[in-house]
């Protein structure tokens, strides 16, 4: 069996790689990064190490790589040739990688008669049905009724962190021992493939909100609390009791959210809030706040991690949820230098005012309480008021 999964990132071959290799797959790794893919090539396998007390190895090995910059034929003849597509490659670049999947799927309707499902592994919302888009707008209206029946683009949910690292082999990437892969089946074209630790499901959207809700919202706010408070880690953060708190106070209230929402059962989801402390915690992954907090525009947009729950909880709970409006905050006044958005935030900030400033990136409206509770959040945090 044949996968080609885009991107070769630490991410792909810690992640979703390792599963396809497990799951019997030889993996064809598509990426623009010459030294990787070099490396793949010469090699054929790597390791993963499980960032714990046993630092267990695994030897990923049936790999290989192609340049899709400097070699796209021969990306697009191996999707014509693929059992499986995957990709996690971070949500701006799937429009990217679009054009390359559908030559390969106009390719494989002339050679191939056998379905084909396209996985986004990103995370976001509808990653896959993003790409889809991406890759319909560059087809015929004739192509589109033939790829409805033969190609697949089921939405999933991923949760693994795999931290930023530089190690001296370029390709052995450091996990987390815990992961989750869930995939939306009802999209799905053709029999199911056959990966381990995948867990196919016919609603997506409580898995995609309860990860989505606690891990990226915790670990947002863990990351932006941590560089208010000048510490250079997750983990380091996490053992500053003040800031482990408050990020539990807000998985608290996107938990309330979950439990109104789906019906989740409340005691499950307080053992499932304490094991993602836990991993936020973890003293043998040391990841940079800058890092988990990159792009804060991006995550303050109205339907990610941060403005999504909040505004939902307002919604549903009918109450304020005082602590995301702190996180919420804590993202307007992340200002590191490093990151492009970050500077943009501030800059705004400055020039238009924060009120102005929240109206324009998370477009939430002036009919909600949110805008008032975030800006009472700023004024305490510029005050050096944490709690």
């Amino acid at each position: 069996m044949l996968a080609v999964h885009f991107g070769a990132g630490n991410i792909g071959r810690g992640f979703i790689g390792s599963l396809l290799y497990q799951s019997g797959f030889q993996t064809c790794f598509v990426d623009v990064n010459s030294e990787i893919v070099d490396l793949l090539n010469e090699k054929q396998a790597y390791r993963v190490v499980f960032a714990d007390h046993s630092q267990e190895e695994l030897l990923i090995k049936n790999v290989h790589a192609v340049n899709s910059k400097s070699d796209p034929d021969k990306v697009v003849e191996t999707i014509a040739q693929a059992d499986l597509v995957t990709a996690a490659v971070g949500p701006n670049i799937l429009p990217l990688i679009s054009g390359l999947i559908a030559q390969g799927l106009r390719k494989r309707i002339q050679t191939n008669d056998q379905p084909l499902n396209i996985i986004a592994c990103e995370n976001m919302i509808g990653g896959s049905t993003l790409l889809k888009e991406k890759v319909y707008e560059k087809i015929s209206e004739e192509e589109k009724k033939m790829f409805n029946q033969r190609f697949g683009f089921p939405d999933a949910a991923v949760d693994r962190i795999v931290p930023n690292q530089t190690n001296e082999d370029k390709l052995m990437v450091m996990v987390e021992p815990f992961y989750e892969w869930a995939v939306d089946q009802t999209k799905m074209i053709g029999e199911k493939p056959k990966i381990e630790g995948i867990t196919f499901v016919d609603d997506l959207k409580p898995y995609i909100e309860r990860k989505l809700f606690t891990v990226n919202t915790g670990h947002a706010v863990a990351a932006y609390l941590g560089y208010y408070a000048g510490i250079k880690t997750i983990n380091e953060a996490m053992e500053q009791q003040g800031i482990k708190t408050l990020v539990e106070k807000t998985l608290q209230e996107t938990g309330l959210l979950l439990v109104q929402k789906y019906s989740f059962d409340m005691d499950t989801h307080k053992e499932y809030i304490a094991k993602i402390l836990s991993r936020f915690s973890n003293p043998y992954i040391s990841d940079d706040v800058t890092r988990v907090g990159r792009s804060p525009i991006r995550k303050l947009g109205l339907n990610d991690r941060l403005i999504n729950p909040a505004r939902q909880y307002v919604e549903i709970v009918k109450e304020e949820p005082v602590y995301l409006a702190k996180g919420i905050a804590t993202a307007f006044l992340y200002d590191y230098q490093g990151d492009d958005e970050a500077v943009e935030l501030k800059d705004k900030i400055n020039s238009q005012g924060l009120e102005a400033t929240i109206y324009e990136y998370t477009k939430l409206t002036k009919e909600t309480v949110l805008v008032d509770l975030i800006i009472n959040q700023f004024t305490l945090l510029k005050d050096g008021i944490l709690v």
